[in-house]
């Protein structure tokens, strides 16, 4: 679908003595159809139709999913690296990581194991791996970086950091004392935990002695049990009740042996559940420490003294529903933005649900692109030209209340 220009909204609606309007756009990445800098690039289209003079400025934005690395490594004015690695399923993939003007290294594990790269149809959680994501670190170490910042959304896998710690050079012992996944190309997944007897650090690659690892993870689950890994997270992957059992039975075991032979305690730390027990696997194997992801990117890209400075904030996703309140951009955003008393609209690819817990955190607004009945691929596929047309729509509704209420007082959109 091409995006058609169209007039901007007439006189009757906007007098030129208007009071100028100041947008800061920060919305995440719409999953599968648009990174953030493209989505906010077609947000600015919409503006424009309405506020054709509109001082516009930009953050791109991820917590901690898919577009993490771009996005901070745009924000911040880095270098971006593409690499070849494994994929989830054992297929070689293209993933990347940025190097920022520190020597720092960003990367999102969805660019290597994520749940995107994985065919419609093709789910295999047991067989997911996060190999691929332990070669993307290898590749940072390589370059000689000394940190790394490491997004962890989006996952495909749920093997507890198996894989990942496997390319880093850890070794799983079995009951026998065989070391798993051995053979070559045979990367280690959710089928293998409860094969694990024990855990061998000794030969892990040395340079991660001298390199701290910051996970950007925006959820709290812990490792196990109803809200863990498995339960939570494992149908989205395609794991039924019996599958998602042996996943949790197998985390349960493998942070029975890391408290054992590593003397680590962390199945219920906030996080250690995220991406299939990846956050408890990087914090066992690499002595990785948590944080939040979208607090991490506002902070970076200075949002805060952005937000001042506009009337209006403008955020979004690919899907807006109660969990876009659980700690994702949406909700940092307008959390942020309202402690500074700017309003703050929201874009959906679709709304599903109440939005009651968006609202009370500081969502003025919000707007799905989809306004009919329609396939996903369908919607997916025209992601752009429809965020466009929502953007004007709400920017319509923002200019009507606007003239009606009399006041200068605008919104800030992220």
């Amino acid at each position: 679908m091409q995006i058609e220009p169209r007039p901007v909204i007439g006189e009757a609606a906007i007098r030129k003595d208007d009071a100028l309007m100041r947008v800061l756009i920060a919305c995440d990445s719409f999953k599968g159809s648009l990174s953030s800098a493209q989505a906010a690039a077609h947000i600015s289209i919409g503006l424009r139709r309405v506020y054709p003079d509109a001082e516009i400025d930009s953050i791109p934005m991820a917590d901690g999913g898919e577009g993490t690395a771009l996005a901070l490594t745009s924000a911040l004015g880095g270098t971006y690296h593409a690499v070849r690695v494994q994929g989830p399923l054992g297929e070689p993939v293209e993933a990347g990581f940025g190097i920022l003007p520190g020597g720092e290294a960003v990367m999102d594990m969805a660019s290597a194991s994520g749940l995107t790269l994985v065919p419609d149809g093709k789910n295999d959680i047991l067989s997911a791996s996060t190999f691929g994501t332990g070669q993307l670190i290898l590749s940072a170490l390589d370059k000689g970086c000394r940190h790394i910042y490491l997004g962890i959304g989006g996952s495909a896998t749920n093997d507890g950091g198996l894989g990942l710690a496997q390319a880093l050079g850890v070794r799983f012992l079995d009951s026998r004392g065989n070391i798993l996944g051995d053979a070559p190309g045979c990367a280690l997944a959710g089928k293998h935990l409860a094969d694990v007897a024990a855990v061998d650090l000794s030969r892990i690659d040395p340079r991660l002695a001298d390199v701290g690892i910051s996970v950007l993870c925006d959820v709290t689950n812990p490792l196990c049990g109803s809200t863990g890994a498995a339960h939570i997270y494992g149908p989205q992957k395609g794991a039924g009740p019996a599958v998602i059992q042996q996943l949790d039975e197998g985390l349960a075991s493998l942070s029975r042996i890391v408290l054992r032979d590593l003397g680590l305690d962390l199945a219920d730390t906030p996080g250690a559940g995220a991406a299939g027990g990846l956050g408890f696997g990087l914090m066992a194997f690499t002595g990785a420490r948590l944080i939040p992801g979208a607090d991490f990117l506002l902070d970076a890209s200075c949002f805060d003294d952005k937000a001042r400075l506009a009337n209006l904030v403008v955020t979004g996703e690919g899907k807006l529903d109660h969990q876009s309140a659980l700690g994702k951009t949406p909700a940092r955003v307008a959390s942020r933005a309202a402690a500074l008393g700017v309003p703050v609209v929201a874009l959906g690819g679709a709304i599903e649900g109440s939005l009651d817990a968006l609202y009370q955190v500081g969502i003025t607004a919000a707007e799905a692109c989809v306004c009919a009945p329609m396939r996903l691929e369908d919607a997916m596929a025209n992601a752009g030209p429809y965020l466009v047309d929502a953007a004007e729509r709400i920017m319509r509704a923002i200019a009507l209340g606007t003239r009606l209420g009399n006041s200068a007082d605008l919104i800030t959109i992220i």
